[in-house]
């Protein structure tokens, strides 16, 4: 009991640390920046709809619940995910877990967001300019995460964001923090997460820079060079609470997840998801995400996982697809590898 009121006392905190995580509604979509931050890594928890932040553990959980990568019992964890997004950009992904012993467990993460190369246009060249250019946003996280109890993990990931358009760039800092409680209850499991807090940014550098005639100086004179930056932008808060149920235990378990997705700058979501194993090799999964929004791009999700043995270590493959609702786009397809030493 000591333990659930320690865990009930965290998630209160969490929830009024990310008060503005209720502040969503439709008219705020797209008024965040650094989207990057939410786009969805890992071919496993995106096959469930990311519903799984209450039982994701390992390398896995650095993106979805930090809390969760004092889970593992491997000493070091390693995944690898390529995912082609819409519009032929491309989310590649790294992750480690490094286990410590007592002191607990770190991470460390890179995910790049890659648009491709675009034709640079101006006002007096809207057909473009001949130059091409290739915008990047990237996020670095560094995660810890600790066994506060027999039932209870913490963790928490600070990310390093950057982005760069042409010759102007924009860097802050954003952080994740999550919980993770098993319940002793026929295995079932409660997750809480608050994604994405920091402070705003904006958008600097030399393309914002203007030669004017500043009142007052003499007509002759040439013109100062000014800079100004961009407005800052909000960051794309988030509280998630999940919960995982066992439903078959044994070589062929089932596995049931729910959450609750609470958007600062979007409808809230309900998010569903299953997964099967058959001899805890090959996986079958499948997701379901509602928000209320029937112009939602993302509603089923699906996928598949297999589980090699490797000597003393494994190597899992996983994939999983995003059919893009009304089909404007082809399906968002992720492939993972994941390895333990």
């Amino acid at each position: 009991m000591k333990a659930l009121r320690n865990f009930v006392a965290a998630a209160a905190a969490l929830s009024l640390t990310a008060g503005l995580a209720w502040a969503g509604s439709n008219g705020r979509v797209g008024t965040s920046g650094a989207s990057e931050l939410r786009l969805p890594v890992g071919a496993r928890s995106i096959a469930l709809a990311g519903s799984d932040l209450a039982m994701v553990s390992g390398v896995e959980a650095l993106f979805y619940n930090p809390s969760g990568v004092a889970g593992t019992k491997n000493k070091t964890e390693v995944a690898f995910t390529n995912t082609r997004y819409i519009g032929d950009t491309d989310v590649n992904y790294i992750g480690v877990a490094q286990s410590l012993g007592g002191f607990g467990i770190i991470g460390v993460s890179a995910k790049v967001l890659s648009i491709g190369e675009i034709v640079q246009t101006t006002e007096n060249a809207p057909d473009g300019t001949g130059a091409i250019f290739s915008p990047t946003f990237s996020t670095i996280g560094l995660t810890y995460g600790k066994m506060m109890t027999d039932r209870v993990n913490f963790g928490g990931t600070l990310y390093y964001v950057s982005e760069k358009i042409l010759q102007e760039t924009s860097a802050g800092v954003a952080f994740d923090f999550g919980f993770q409680y098993d319940t002793g209850v026929h295995g079932a499991r409660f997750g809480v997460s608050v994604k994405s807090m920091g402070p705003n940014m904006g958008f600097s550098g030399s393309d914002f820079e203007r030669i004017v005639a500043v009142p007052g100086d003499n007509p002759q004179a040439s013109g100062r060079n000014m800079a100004t930056q961009s407005a800052t932008y909000e960051l794309p808060t988030s509280l998630q609470m999940s919960v995982g149920l066992p439903l078959v235990v044994g070589v062929n378990p089932l596995t049931a997840f729910a959450a609750y997705n609470s958007n600062s700058f979007g409808k809230d979501e309900g998010r569903l998801g299953a997964e099967w194993t058959m001899r805890k090799t090959l996986s079958v999964r499948g997701g379901y995400v509602y928000s209320g929004d029937s112009n939602a791009m993302f509603q089923y999700t699906y996928g598949l996982g297999a589980r090699v043995p490797f000597g003393a270590s494994h190597v899992t493959i996983d994939w999983a697809a995003q059919p893009v609702h009304g089909g404007f786009f082809d399906d968002v397809q992720t492939i993972s590898l994941g390895m333990t030493f």
